[in-house]
């Protein structure tokens, strides 16, 4: 079966051998470098202790130094699974989610056609270069000198110019024996629609060869050298060799400037990949005329894990930076992401260069952004966020984009990120906050700890003497709604729970109908929108519980998996408690019938109520001040029912 064009390469952009081999290997951390793509591991071929096996992640091969081992993904799958070429092919398909084509028997007329194709685009490079030296050419070799380059940066590119001749490149290469319809379709004439004699497609133009990641001319790249030519860049057009939104310039040449250590680069166009190229930033690339896809991205990836995307520093860079925030989000991963240089305003990184030197360059790439940083920028620049619907808004906003993100783990860490941007913006870091304020506030304390909760202190004797006091049942929904508003994302997780909760605290019972009712999910912005309601003294009467700010899980940074934890076991308690007291409440109504010698079983029934209610209250057998006066007033309620049902016993008689 014959596969068509591309498909490999394809399957090889969406696979990592480094996974591929990593199946059947054990990489060998101290002689690794993950990062670099640069993996050692025992071979599998062969017997032996030491790490001699080698994968380059980056080029897509392995070599064992031991036994002479080597080959690609396709063939190692084929040594490890005993398979053929093609068995290979449909396992790493399936792996990758690559559906395999179905037959086409003229799969390998199109493989040779191209491979015909690609000589008419070698020729054409030739062709090019050599009139770039003619006298036709001045005023294009003018230019390329005021921009700063040299005779071996020309080389190095392979740059020609297309002399304004009508039919100058398609003459030249049929008369060197290429078919006219080949030139054609190569991209390098065009035939009119009215039959007539081909014309080339680049006249008057400098010109940049397109090569692909194998060093294969795929296409060119033209810059006008006249004022009023109706596109300043042109590129080829699609073709059966090219595709603008699958390639990218200075592929192969910067995948293995990137494989030595040098960081992606994406820059905008030819020149300034030149210049930076120029500068010693070996590693650039540019998408052809476009926006970059979701193809080319997927090439950045495959070249480094975090691309660096060099934007011009006017209205039209900063569009295309957040388009691209738009493309990459559901395609991010652990490892794989993207940062943002944005240049300053009016200048590319040529013009930079040119002005500054590389030490310019080099001082913005250090300074690169994390993407969560420029997706902020994009929802909160030159915005007011004065009133509680404003903030609303943008929680909303937020929200919806990071639901973008198909990664969990991911997508719950952009949340952390955006949560402290959040807190940044609406919390000054001079004014850090803590539990304890008058009327529901958060009042300042030292450094801030995370979420408006303060450092984990020491319970004091007068706040044991109060938890003492308190009832237990006060004390355990003020922890379920405290740390359902520290932690809003777990009130969908709980709201059955909470929706039968009804505490007997009306304040408690107030702030879990607020709860129920709100979307919002951000603590702090949950706070602000209770203190700005009329529940503001209910949560001051929540936050005066002490016992609440000796919960570590509440306090610093936060525990989501343990406030979690925490809900399952309060809520489980609570059912427990009432359920016991329902039983005790039937009992006191059974007691109406008991006879004046008493019924030893209904007492029994009483006895293992309390008992019931005491372990669930102390499943460990601890008895701290909050259970011991649970347990004291449980067992004063256990004999006033036993006084009261005796007396009315006698009234009755």
């Amino acid at each position: 079966m014959s596969l068509p064009p591309g498909f490999l390469d394809e399957l090889r952009t969406r696979t990592s051998i480094a996974q591929v081999v990593g199946r059947k290997v054990m990489w060998d951390n101290r002689k690794s470098n993950q990062g670099k793509g640069d993996m050692w591991a025992p071979c599998p071929f062969h017997q032996e202790k030491s790490a001699s096996f080698h994968v380059d992640d980056r080029k897509g091969f392995y070599y064992c130094f031991g036994c002479q081992a080597k080959g690609d993904m396709f063939k190692f799958v084929q040594e490890t699974e005993n398979v053929g070429f093609m068995e290979a092919v449909q396992i790493l398909a399936a792996e990758a989610g690559m559906p395999m084509p179905e037959r086409d028997p003229m799969a390998q007329e199109k493989a040779d056609k191209n491979a015909e194709l690609a000589k008419v685009t070698e020729a054409a490079v030739q062709h090019f270069r050599l009139q770039l030296k003619t006298q036709a050419a001045a005023e294009a070799r003018a230019y390329l000198e005021a921009r700063g380059m040299d005779a071996a940066t020309l080389d190095r590119f392979e740059i020609g110019f297309a002399p304004n001749a009508r039919q100058g490149i398609h003459q030249a290469l049929v008369g060197k024996g290429m078919r006219a319809e080949d030139v054609t379709l190569a991209g390098l004439s065009t035939k009119p629609d009215d039959g007539g004699a081909p014309y080339d497609a680049f006249r008057d133009r400098i010109i940049f060869p397109i090569r692909d990641a194998r060093g294969r001319c795929i296409g060119f790249g033209g810059r006008a050298m006249a004022a009023d030519a109706r596109a300043k860049y042109l590129n080829s057009r699609e073709t059966p060799l090219f595709d603008k939104g699958r390639a990218l310039y200075n592929h192969g040449p910067a995948r293995e400037a990137a494989g030595k250590g040098q960081p992606l680069i994406v820059a905008e166009g030819y020149m300034d990949v030149i210049a930076l190229v120029k500068a010693g930033f070996g590693a650039a690339v540019a998408p052809l005329g476009t926006a970059i896809t979701e193809d080319q991205l997927r090439l950045m990836w495959r070249i480094t894990d975090e691309p660096i995307i060099a934007l011009d520093g006017d209205t039209a860079g900063l569009r295309a930076a957040m388009r691209l925030v738009d493309l990459a989000l559901p395609l991010l991963e652990g490892g794989k992401s993207l940062r943002f240089v944005v240049l300053p305003e009016g200048q590319d990184p040529d013009d930079l260069i040119r002005a500054q030197g590389p030490a310019a360059m080099q001082a913005l790439l250090d300074k690169a952004e994390p993407m969560v940083t420029l997706l902020w920028r994009r929802e909160t620049e030159g915005q007011v966020f004065d009133s509680p619907e404003r903030r609303a808004a943008l929680d909303g906003r937020l929200r919806a984009t990071l639901q973008r993100i198909t990664d969990q783990g991911l997508r719950r860490h952009y949340a952390d990120a955006i949560a402290e941007l959040r807190r940044a913006l609406f919390r000054p870091a001079s004014q850090p906050w803590q539990p304890g304020g008058g009327r529901g506030k958060w009042q300042p304390k030292g450094k801030w700890k995370g979420r408006g909760f303060a450092e984990a202190q020491a319970p004091l004797a007068a706040t044991r003497a109060r938890v003492g006091a308190l009832n237990g049942e006060t004390l355990r929904t003020g922890l379920i709604v405290a740390t359902c508003i520290r932690f809003p994302d777990l009130i969908d997780l709980f709201e059955p729970q909470l929706d039968r909760l009804p505490p007997r605290d009306p304040d408690h019972a107030r702030l879990v109908a607020h709860l129920l009712r709100t979307a919002t999910r951000d603590a702090a912005t949950l706070l602000d929108e209770i203190n700005a309601s009329p529940l503001a003294p209910a949560l001051e009467s929540l936050l005066g519980l002490s016992h609440l700010a000796i919960t570590p899980f509440l306090i610093g940074n936060g525990d989501a998996v343990r406030a979690e934890e925490c809900l399952e076991e309060e809520f489980t308690k609570l059912a427990a408690a009432r359920a016991i007291e329902e039983e005790m409440a039937e009992a006191r109504h059974d007691m109406a019938d008991v006879p004046d010698e008493g019924d030893p079983a209904l007492a029994y029934r009483m006895k293992e109520a309390l008992r019931s209610k005491h372990a669930a209250q102390n499943p460990k057998g601890e008895e701290n001040a909050e259970q011991f006066g649970e347990t004291t007033q449980a067992r004063s309620a256990f004999h006033q029912l036993l006084s009261t049902a005796g007396q009315g016993k006698k009234k009755g008689m």
